[in-house]
């Protein structure tokens, strides 16, 4: 079995509130933790009505306080909203706080619309062709090879760091730099065969890494049985449909039968979303897991459950996890 980790954005759910939300994710960090999940991650998103998550190192500073020993850390910060010195004294911090436990995974999105990136940034002039200087930059801090300037917390402390990405760049500059490198194709699963082998290819071993290490996220919609399973995946299918078409939402109930009211516009983008995912009894998601990571030779999955019912997440991590430690059947 190759290790699991989770990856949470703190749903807000329809009638709920950011409270609830942070304190749910912390609840679901205690579960990953006893189920024996390697690390438990947060992402960056901005002015998005149903994502708690905004304030990442200060959301996984409270998950830390609730945790003992399992991972926690960002999948990702978004570098190009932050100058690198803050980022390095904010998981300086983390690691001070929770030694041995801090993970850092760094993206070049923005994680937001143009309108928030520019409120974050005060100025849309940052270049994405800066990020792999600004990554540097930001580890060299670590290192306390910046000059005068240094990250207190931060300077001496180890640190892994990752690379994000959806595209052939984030791939590159990972393995350019002797990076693990994370592919989101829980949400963006267009490019990731390619991705995989441009890294493995062109892997340069460093300080932190001697050989490619990728992790890959993959949707996880585990229930009793497969209808419940797939009824549970219809809140993450409403939420996608409406942020890509503009409308951005609180994660809603399930809907019975979403996808049969759905054009056939919709209905693609819903089928694009859930490419790399498992929904369904623990033996049908088992089965689709073993499927996905023989395919792609994966190191580790990021598994992601948007589930409405705070209890009904947590539960489908459960299942999952007995079900990928189930022997394999032997053969007939």
């Amino acid at each position: 079995m190759i290790p699991l980790s989770v990856l949470d954005l703190s749903p807000i759910v329809e009638g709920g509130d950011a409270g609830q939300s942070l304190r749910a994710s912390a609840s679901l960090a205690q579960a990953a933790e006893r189920l024996g999940y390697k690390r438990f991650w947060m992402a960056e998103h901005h002015s998005m009505p149903g994502i708690a998550s905004a304030a990442t190192s200060v959301a996984l500073a409270f998950v830390g306080s609730q945790t003992r020993s399992i991972r926690i850390g960002a999948g990702g910060i978004m570098l190009p909203n932050h100058a690198p010195l803050t980022i390095a004294e904010q998981f300086g911090t983390l690691e001070s706080l929770y030694p041995g436990r801090i993970d850092l995974g760094l993206g070049r999105a923005p994680g937001t619309d143009q309108a928030a990136a520019y409120a974050l940034r005060r100025s849309l002039n940052s270049d994405a062709d800066q990020f792999p200087n600004d990554v540097v930059e930001l580890m060299n801090y670590f290192k306390g090879t910046n000059g005068r300037v240094r990250a207190i917390p931060g300077e001496g402390l180890t640190i892994p760091v990752w690379i994000l990405g959806s595209s052939l760049f984030g791939a590159q500059l990972a393995a350019m730099l002797g990076l693990p490198y994370a592919f989101a194709s829980h949400f963006a699963p267009q490019m990731m065969m390619d991705a995989i082998t441009v890294y493995r290819e062109r892997f340069e071993p460093s300080e932190q890494l001697d050989k490619p290490y990728v992790m890959l996220g993959f949707n996880v919609f585990a229930a009793n049985n497969d209808e419940e399973a797939q009824l549970l995946s219809t809140s993450i299918q409403q939420a996608v449909v409406a942020l890509r078409t503009g409308q951005p939402m609180q994660l809603p109930p399930p809907q019975a039968g979403f996808a049969d009211t759905l054009p056939m516009q919709a209905r693609g983008i819903v089928e694009g979303f859930l490419t790399c995912s498992a929904i369904g009894s623990p033996a049908t998601v088992r089965q689709d897991i073993d499927s996905f990571v023989e395919r792609t030779g994966a190191d580790e999955l990021m598994i992601t459950s948007q589930i409405y019912d705070p209890a009904a997440r947590v539960r489908s991590y459960e299942l999952l996890m007995d079900a990928v430690r189930q022997p394999e059947p032997s053969p007939a």
